[in-house]
């Protein structure tokens, strides 16, 4: 076995032994000062030398503006009024049809119904009152002149009130047999076809109004506080057409199953272009609020995992928590700065809390 290199070897580990671990020991035995002991003595001969040099940051003056923040919601076109127009009275339809799609007015007839023998049945009535009406004036000036019993002339009264209630009734059957828009509006259906018997309660057909439009969404409850009448909102329907409107509508109860609440927003379709039942996708303004345009790479992250920038405040960094407002182009909308703040959008993230800075303000001229 060869000696000569176990012993270099063991040799040359006590070397590095002593040079690293006990490096303090030999060089005090050699009369050198430790770099720690060096270093107080060094600061302590220049007193003015600060600690730590100061970092060149760049920094954003930014002025709190409103913003303007909105919500987009899911939905769909409604129809302002659809009603299915149903017969009062019977009879056989002596009208021609009126075919679904018709802009009809109101007050237009949609189906008229035969009135069989109802115009003499007025006219009976119509007798019966003349003859009520002659009865009771004899009847009264007999009861006035004792001639006849008071109780009489109460008959006779009874009598005339009955036929003026079959004239009335009769009148009104008569009033039945045309059946009429209500509104102005499409027909969404034909009209009931020539010769068809209707009674009590048969459709006749079904009217829609398209003119304002609803535009219907649904908000979750924690966002329907923000929510106002006349709020403007604006909406792409599915066919790509972009339309504006007004909140006219916020319900009071949500719905059991999504918690959500429905509004409604009114939307004009003087040329019913609009159709009943498009998707839409919906955004609603809301009040605006206080805030500052910053470069979204201005964010950053305290130790705890906060959100939030560093201003530059007399001279140091000072982390700043904020809130999101809204997205932008052109950045992001930030809440929770103060009305004028001197943000660091460059060098955030080599300085810490309290750390003294020398700030570059960005120019911000084109």
């Amino acid at each position: 076995m060869r000696v000569l290199p176990v012993v270099t070897a063991l040799l040359g580990a006590l070397a590095l032994y002593g040079l690293i671990i006990e490096r303090d020991t030999l060089r005090a035995l050699a009369g050198v000062e430790t770099a720690a002991a060096a270093e107080p003595t060094a600061a302590a001969a220049e007193p003015g030398l600060d600690a730590a040099p100061t970092v060149r940051v760049v920094v954003l003056r930014s002025t709190a503006q409103q913003v303007a923040s909105a919500i987009t919601l899911s939905g769909r076109t409604e129809a302002t009024r659809q009603v299915e127009i149903r017969a009062e009275t019977d009879g056989p339809v002596v009208s021609e049809p009126i075919a679904k799609g018709t802009s009809l007015s109101e007050g237009d007839v949609m189906c008229r119904i035969d009135p069989g023998t109802r115009p003499a049945t007025l006219a009976e009535a119509k007798a019966k009152l003349a003859e009520a009406e002659t009865n009771f004036r004899a009847a009264s000036r007999l009861a006035e002149r004792g001639f006849q019993a008071e109780t009489t002339a109460i008959g006779r009264a009874a009598e005339l009130e009955s036929a003026m209630a079959d004239v009335e009734k009769a009148e009104k059957e008569l009033d039945r047999l045309e059946i009429r828009a209500p509104f102005a509006g499409l027909l969404e259906t034909d009209t009931a076809e020539l010769g068809t018997l209707l009674q009590p309660g048969t459709l006749c057909g079904t009217l829609i109004a398209l003119d304002p439009i609803e535009l219907v969404g649904f908000v979750p409850e924690l966002d329907v506080e923000r929510v106002t009448l006349g709020a403007e909102a604006r909406a792409r329907l599915s066919s790509g057409r972009e339309v504006t409107g007004s909140v006219r509508f916020v319900a009071r109860s949500s719905d059991p199953l999504t918690r959500t609440f429905r509004v409604e927003i009114e939307v004009p379709n003087p040329d019913n272009a609009i159709r009943d039942g498009l998707s839409a996708e919906i955004v609603i303004a809301l009040e605006g609020s206080s805030g500052h345009l910053i470069p979204q790479s201005a964010l950053t992250l305290d130790d705890s995992g906060t959100l939030g920038v560093r201003l530059h405040v007399d001279g140091v960094a000072r982390f700043n928590p904020v809130s999101v407002i809204r997205d932008d182009r052109e950045g992001i909308w930030l809440g929770g700065l103060p009305e004028t703040a001197d943000v660091i959008v460059i060098g955030q993230d080599f300085v810490t809390d309290g750390r003294a800075i020398t700030p570059v303000y960005q120019d911000l001229s084109p």
